[in-house]
């Protein structure tokens, strides 16, 4: 007879923790927010995987000691802005006109220790040149990064860290990692070189764009191995698949741009979780023969659960909010990932085991109760503060 067994939440105290960071401009400051709750739960990531932005708040976590993180962060942030928070103490109205003129003054004359405006054209530049690839220079990110990134840390793999990136030639999505070559500042720039604003990076003879090329979701890095203990992974996304239908075209440009990088996100980790769970299931059946032989008793394998977190951009934010750069945006945006991160933790839901009633409604009426090596994916909601949990099976 199969022995009936009951799915074992408890003790998820130590889990790993990888943290997946999704690309979008200047909305990356949602990510220092995010890390300052885990940091203060001492739940430091053992593995960052990130794209875009998502690439270079992860280069400033796997490249620094734990105890130095958020200040790190933070000055990167203030670095790559503007002076001025004088925009925080205006009526909401009035601060969208004044993110509009910060993202204005973007467009014009770049952001400090960023990106700065070619003096030519890349229309009237040699063809083939660097000049005439892009409308903006990523040499004074080059220069960030190196002062506030330490890469021997990198590459000593204390953190394990992934960047994904698009290759020119073929238009394939590939992964820089710290576990199979030495990372430089070239990876990280590599994979937040966006056309046409930003200029390819070259590696090793290859071109390379941003990754948000072909998927701004960094997600499929980190199922290359087995978990060997029981893993949380944080998604965290600035773009919202879901929203209002556009009433003008600030809506339009923002929706738009919310479809094109987020559209895909909740399908990869569905399918993630789908094939995940049914190789899990696949080895439980291979494993009844060992188990009835050992008197009915097993070992729990190890877990994952995805933890799915969105940005929610505030009524002031404009249809380029991913291009505004303005420090009272950015504090905006950091003070919304530390709260909606705060109110994940409270809730922790992979500590949780569903229970029956709840099991149709939470696990898109499949009616399948979750098995201790199943992976759920907990979706947080931070406008009406409550996280679904779903088995997709």
């Amino acid at each position: 007879m199969k022995k009936e067994h009951t799915p074992s939440y408890e003790n998820r105290d130590d889990p790993h923790v990888i943290l997946v960071l999704q690309g979008g401009g200047s909305l990356g400051a949602y990510h220092l927010g995010v890390y300052q709750a885990l940091a203060e739960k001492s739940l430091h990531p053992h593995w960052v995987s990130g794209i875009s932005i998502g690439a270079f708040t992860a280069a400033l976590l796997a490249g620094n000691r734990p105890e130095r993180r958020v200040e790190r962060l933070e000055e990167f942030w203030r670095e790559i802005s503007w002076p001025g928070e004088w925009g925080s103490w205006l009526p909401v109205q009035w601060r969208k006109m004044a993110n509009m003129a910060s993202h204005a003054t973007s467009l014009l004359f770049g952001q400090p220790n960023f990106f700065a405006p070619r003096w030519v054209s890349p229309m009237l530049a040699p063809p083939g040149t660097t000049d005439a690839l892009s409308f903006y220079t990523t040499a004074p990110m080059r220069s960030t990064l190196r002062r506030l990134v330490d890469f021997e840390y990198i590459n000593s793999r204390a953190t394990r860290l992934s960047l994904g990136a698009a290759r020119l030639r073929d238009g394939e999505l590939v992964f820089f990692d710290n576990t199979r070559e030495p990372i430089g500042p070239e990876h990280v720039l590599a994979s937040g070189s966006l056309p046409p604003a930003f200029p390819p990076t070259r590696i090793n003879g290859e071109l390379y764009w941003d990754g948000g090329c072909v998927s701004n979701t960094p997600l499929n890095a980190i199922f290359e191995a087995p978990p060997e203990r029981d893993t949380i992974i944080f998604m965290i996304d600035l773009f919202d698949k879901a929203g209002p239908e556009p009433r003008g075209m600030d809506d339009v440009n923002w929706r738009a741009k919310s479809i094109q990088f987020a559209s895909r996100t909740s399908h990869h980790i569905a399918q993630m979780a789908r094939v995940h769970n049914m190789s899990q299931r696949l080895e439980r059946e291979r494993g009844g023969a060992a188990s009835f032989a050992n008197g009915g008793r097993r070992e729990r394998p190890p877990r994952r659960d995805i933890v799915h977190l969105v940005y929610k951009r505030g009524a002031d934010q404009t249809g380029d909010s991913d291009a505004e750069f303005s420090r009272w945006s950015i504090e905006e945006r950091r003070q919304d990932g530390y709260r909606d991160m705060k109110r994940v933790l409270e809730l922790a839901p992979w500590k949780r085991a569903p229970s029956n009633d709840m099991a149709a409604a939470s696990f898109s009426g499949s009616g399948h109760q979750a098995d201790e090596s199943d992976m759920l994916v907990h979706t947080a909601d931070s406008e009406r503060q409550e996280i679904s949990s779903h088995l997709h099976v």
